[in-house]
């Protein structure tokens, strides 16, 4: 998986943020300042510190059973590998979570026929750790009628290629180059066994972003926060440079965090990984809903860990 910093709306079409996606480092204006500076009420600041506490308690739960854990959790060595072989460094960022989806890349030649995208045209193997995000469907938003495609490689390595090649998207991604680190890391996923799936973002009939949406338990990432059974990890950059700097990062990340929220009942908390120091994408995913937890030491960055909580979910 990539960078839980895909950022969302920051490095990947942030409204009133300028970049979106993880990635972001693509506007940087005083919206996401004001963002960052907002006073919470009282009684929200409450609600959020009960979350934390609800944190801790499952943290020291979790290391009580930790002799279960390790008999069924995947093998941590064999998860390092797979992300040495380029399958994406949720450390980083999580795009989610490593190599962070930084979000721009200007248009790129070679999109895929709208008359190609059908939501239901294949299923990754394993897809049910997530609850076959394939069936997910369309959801409705401010922006149009937007839905997630697992990724084809067939037929969508050369765009997301093109969106890993735009420097302010390969700043956090680090994929670009040839197709084949894109390659590598695509069917890395795909070839799993379903905890990570790779889609394009279709707007009204147009891919304009690519997301991966995984298991953040079952994640490297896990071993750096408190993490809940069944959290959900999202990474996503904005591929058109027009798309970025609007705020449409913002309002497809809440879109797609409720879609989680509505599709998988036994999620609780949607959890991101932007880098630090992209505020921007900090930004988007606080204007998304996010709560800002804690900053976090990962392998390849300093990163922000940033929580929608379902409790909260009418709340923010």
């Amino acid at each position: 998986m990539p960078p839980t910093d895909a950022s969302a709306d920051t490095a990947t079409g942030p409204g009133s943020y300028p970049g979106i996606g993880a990635t972001a480092s693509e506007s940087s204006g005083t919206d996401g300042e004001d963002t960052l500076d907002l006073r919470l009420p009282e009684a929200f600041l409450a609600l959020c510190a009960e979350a934390d506490a609800a944190d801790a308690v499952a943290h020291r739960e979790a290391a009580h059973d930790a002799v279960d854990h390790h008999a069924s959790a995947p093998d941590a060595a064999a998860l390092d590998q797979a992300d040495a072989t380029g399958r994406r460094k949720p450390m980083d960022d999580a795009e989610g979570t490593t190599r962070r989806a930084s979000e721009s890349r200007p248009a790129v030649s070679g999109t895929s026929p709208a008359s190609d995208i059908s939501p239901n045209s294949y299923t990754p193997p394993g897809d049910d750790l997530l609850d076959r995000v394939t069936d997910w469907g369309q959801t409705r938003t401010p922006a149009g009628s937007f839905h997630l495609l697992p990724v084809q490689i067939e037929r969508d390595l050369p765009l997301i290629n093109g969106w890993m090649n735009d420097p302010a998207v390969a700043e956090f991604w680090e994929l670009a180059g040839p197709q084949t680190p894109t390659e590598d890391h695509l069917r890395a996923q795909l070839a799993g066994d379903g905890r990570s799936v790779p889609c394009l973002g279709v707007l009204d009939g147009t891919p304009m972003s690519y997301w991966e949406i995984y298991r953040a338990d079952l994640d490297p990432l896990a071993r750096h926060y408190p993490a809940r059974p069944h959290d959900t990890g999202i990474h996503l950059l904005i591929g058109n440079v027009a798309d970025r700097g609007r705020g449409l990062g913002g309002t497809l990340l809440r879109a797609v965090a409720d879609l989680v929220l509505d599709k998988r009942s036994a999620c609780a908390r949607i959890v991101a990984e932007p880098d630090i120091r992209n505020t921007p994408s900090v930004a988007a995913f606080l204007g998304a809903g996010f709560r800002f937890s804690a900053e976090v030491d990962l392998p390849a960055k300093r990163a922000a860990l940033m929580v929608r909580d379902r409790s909260l979910r009418d709340l923010l």
